[in-house]
């Protein structure tokens, strides 16, 4: 669905492929002059939601309703009913699950949400495991088919093992924080849904980019021609030889995985800056739950 009035470049992009929003503010997605297909989330933008004014009344009634749960049973309520519920009207009534919220973002999309498991689990299989299942719950309560949602799974040995369980059962997940073939695979045979691989970083709009490399460009020098030859993001022990499908990267707790990710330097120092990352979001929205739980 493209815009109604000019053509922008989001319109003709999407006549190319589908456009995703990564971002959770109703607002933003509504004033998209398309309509995105996926919204993506993860700790951080969940942290700068759950301390956004307009879910103040949601988060305070989430918190009384489920004081005696726990922190994450919040925190995962929270997290789902950002997503579908209606607008919030300033009346309470006997379903909290169908109120309270002040915009739903799933009637701004044509797919589904994306919401991910805890980071700091990301090497625990039953807490991953327990806490995708937890999600699907929560969207059952609320009467969210499983096709408008899919719970994204670190790409680590012990995560992927529990994405395979999910996957059998029925519920969709998305394999993240994925920064090598290997991992891909592993993603496959979990049976996943989507994979949302990480690229190099990129300057940010308005960074002049070296374009005149380009323009004018000559032949490579001899010094240099070698280089052409070389991954410069490999490994200095690879093999040059890329990763089989053939291996089982999910036995033993995903051992074949681990070897793989830590013989790639990259991968390994990226893994544990996203981990790192996402851990840090989750933390800080621990710590408003907790805070919240002691003025109830």
């Amino acid at each position: 669905m493209g815009s109604q009035g000019a053509i922008t470049w989001l319109d003709k992009l999407e006549e190319q492929i589908n456009v995703d929003v990564d971002w959770m503010d109703p607002e933003y997605i509504k004033s998209m002059p398309i309509v995105p297909h996926d919204q993506t989330s993860n700790q951080l933008w969940v942290d700068i939601q759950l301390g956004h004014e307009s879910n103040r009344h949601l988060f305070l009634e989430t918190a009384k309703e489920l004081k005696n749960e726990g922190w994450l049973a919040i925190y995962t309520r929270m997290v789902s009913l950002h997503q579908f519920l209606v607008p919030y009207d300033g009346r309470l009534t006997s379903n909290p699950q169908a109120v309270l919220m002040c915009k739903k973002n799933i009637n701004s999309i044509r797919g589904r949400v994306l919401l991910q498991t805890l980071p700091s689990n990301a090497y625990k299989t039953q807490e991953t495991l327990d806490h995708a299942r937890l999600y699907d719950r929560e969207f059952a309560k609320a009467g969210i088919g499983r096709d408008r949602y899919c719970i994204k799974i670190p790409s680590t040995g012990p995560a992927l093992n529990a994405a395979k369980i999910l996957s059998s059962e029925g519920i969709p997940t998305l394999g993240t924080a994925l920064f090598s073939l290997p991992q891909a695979i592993a993603c496959s045979q979990a049976g996943m849904l989507y994979i949302s691989p990480y690229y190099n970083g990129r300057p940010g709009e308005g960074v002049p980019k070296p374009v005149h490399v380009y323009k004018d460009i000559g032949p490579t020098p001899e010094r240099l021609k070698k280089l052409a030859t070389i991954d410069p993001l490999a490994a200095a022990e690879w093999d040059g030889n890329l990763a089989r499908t053939d291996v089982d990267y999910l036995a033993d707790g995903g051992a074949a995985l681990q070897k793989a990710i830590e013989a790639d330097p990259v991968t390994t120092t990226r893994l544990s800056d996203a981990l790192k990352l996402f851990i840090g979001g989750e933390k800080s929205s621990q710590g408003k739950i907790e805070e919240v739980l002691k003025q109830i």
